[in-house]
């Protein structure tokens, strides 16, 4: 494997040298097109890879039929028909007709296996697209292994696949790239929720980051692909897609739902109680149709204003969890504090319901797509869950503003430490004999009467204080005499500069 970057997400060089190439010769296409041009060939390429080493051990295996569907599936390994293998579109590349070529590939594919019916890209015989560049493109992705044994084992496809989500949502600024979220954030939400087994949903998946990561996790702790079952739902198409390939590729079977109108007007999973809900919604959305659900079941504890989808979204999430689930989720600071149109009545509702069990703000700069400073809520239907410490009452602030590093210019990651540092603080505070402490200026637990007196508003700040900083051992009087002989020194200097600029002048015939 190359050597890896510094990147908290360990990603590849040839992740970085694969984008550079590829984005060169996307030319004047917008990324947001491009997106499905690349990210629908990097699909095709690791389908074919783990076909064809599994087609040539079967081809090896005495009665064994490489060409049989069904010894595929038997693998969890997508057949790929003759027309659709990587070989044939290399050997195709520099043909005008490259993109007919690629368009029915994906249709053999997709006739081939259910779960990709209308999932994959078939625009590519379209004119707007340089056929020569997408030969090139062919050439490029075929330099590397994805779908072999070896590199899925690396998980390189999830890797290049994630880190072109991440590019592409960085050149498509705000208005494309608004259902990314970025790895260290999914990390988080997924270490702090701890989703091992049951019923994971998430209303606005984008392109199924959460679903990867949980599933990731389940494993990593000894579990299997298939201990949690997966739900959610999309309202944009192309990103629907996206999301099925994502999940396709590593073999996570999942039911997202699809449909124009979205979670509110058409709730796809309407009788789901979820073990966890796992989100990042739009920020402030106003244009959610929420003229539309004044009188709506899932509005408990307030009808949503209509300019912001803040509070339908947290309602909705909560009305999607079990009896003993929990939600984690991301919000714009707003919703910490807003008392705009009713939302400071909603909150303090949901407060005095005894929902809220942990409110964790985020460092600056960590979205590809928005400036807008964001939270993590954390939602409890039961805080007297028998696994877990009796918390009613209680809720924990973690105010983490001041961690991540900076990967670029722009953009800021929370490291794998800093990670677990929230993760531990939010576990051992919930576990049965906790030997939880608050620290100044990052933690620190509020009673439901703390909470009261600061007006129901949630923002950490106002409850973990100030860092305590270390004394020099330099006593108050010698402080303020060593700055104030500092200080005179400094404006003694000033003045004999003063006296040298006037001296200056005068010689060379100016008169101050």
């Amino acid at each position: 494997m190359a050597k890896q970057t510094k990147s908290n997400g360990d990603q590849l060089d040839f992740e970085a040298k694969l984008w550079q190439a590829a984005d060169k010769m996307r030319n004047n296409m917008d990324a947001a097109e491009y997106k499905h041009v690349v990210l629908g060939l990097i699909f095709l390429k690791y389908i074919s890879d783990a076909f064809s080493e599994h087609y040539s051990r079967l081809s090896a295996t005495k009665g064994a039929d490489a060409e049989d569907p069904d010894e595929y599936r038997a693998e969890n390994i997508f057949y790929v028909p003759k027309k659709a293998r990587w070989d044939h579109l290399q050997k195709n590349a520099k043909q005008p007709t490259v993109g007919k070529i690629i368009d029915e590939a994906m249709d053999e594919i997709e006739k081939g296996n259910a779960t990709l019916k209308g999932v994959l890209p078939k625009n590519y015989a379209r004119e707007g697209l340089d056929k020569q560049r997408l030969g090139e493109l062919i050439d490029l992705i075929g330099t590397i292994g994805l779908g072999d044994k070896e590199n899925r084992s690396k998980d390189v496809l999830g890797q290049v696949y994630e880190y072109f989500i991440g590019r592409f949502a960085d050149a498509e600024g705000k208005s494309g790239g608004q259902f990314y979220t970025p790895r260290c954030i999914v990390q988080l939400l997924v270490e702090m929720l701890e989703p091992y087994k049951g019923r994971v949903f998430d209303p606005c998946c984008g392109s199924g980051g959460m679903f990867v990561h949980s599933e990731k996790f389940v494993e990593a702790h000894g579990g299997r692909i298939g201990d949690i079952a997966v739900y959610g739902q999309e309202s944009n198409q192309t990103t629907w897609r996206l999301c099925k390939m994502n999940l396709a590729i590593r073999g996570i079977d999942a039911n997202i739902g699809w449909n124009n109108e979205g979670s509110f007007l058409n709730d796809a999973q309407k009788d789901l109680k979820a073990d966890f809900v796992i989100a990042n919604p739009p920020f402030n959305d106003s244009d959610w149709k929420g003229e539309m659900l004044r009188e709506d079941i899932r509005w408990k504890y307030g009808t949503p204003p209509v300019g912001n989808a803040n509070f339908a979204w947290v309602q909705h999430f909560i009305h999607h969890l079990a009896p003993t689930g929990t939600a984690g989720f991301v919000l714009a600071n707003g919703s910490m504090s807003s008392n705009t149109s009713g939302e400071g009545e909603i909150r303090k509702k949901i407060i005095e319901a005894d929902l809220v069990d942990c409110m964790v703000s985020l460092p600056s700069q960590l979205f590809y797509n928005t400036m807008i400073p964001a939270c993590l809520w954390f939602i409890a239907r039961d805080k007297k869950n028998h696994k877990l410490r009796d918390r009613r009452g209680e809720v924990l602030f973690i105010d983490a503003r001041n961690l991540g590093v900076m990967i670029d210019r722009r953009h800021r990651e929370l490291t794998g430490e800093q990670i677990a540092q929230i993760a531990e603080t939010y576990h051992t505070w919930r576990a049965k004999g906790s030997k939880y402490k608050d620290i100044a200026g990052f933690c620190k637990v509020a009673k439901l009467e703390d909470i009261q007196k600061q007006g129901h508003i949630l923002t950490p700040g106002r409850y973990v204080g100030t860092e305590v900083e270390e004394e020099d051992g330099e006593a108050f009087e010698e402080k303020m005499k060593r700055l104030t002989s500092e200080l005179s020194g400094q404006f003694k200097k000033s003045l004999e500069l003063e006296t040298a600029i006037k001296k200056n002048l005068k010689d060379l015939g100016y008169s101050l």
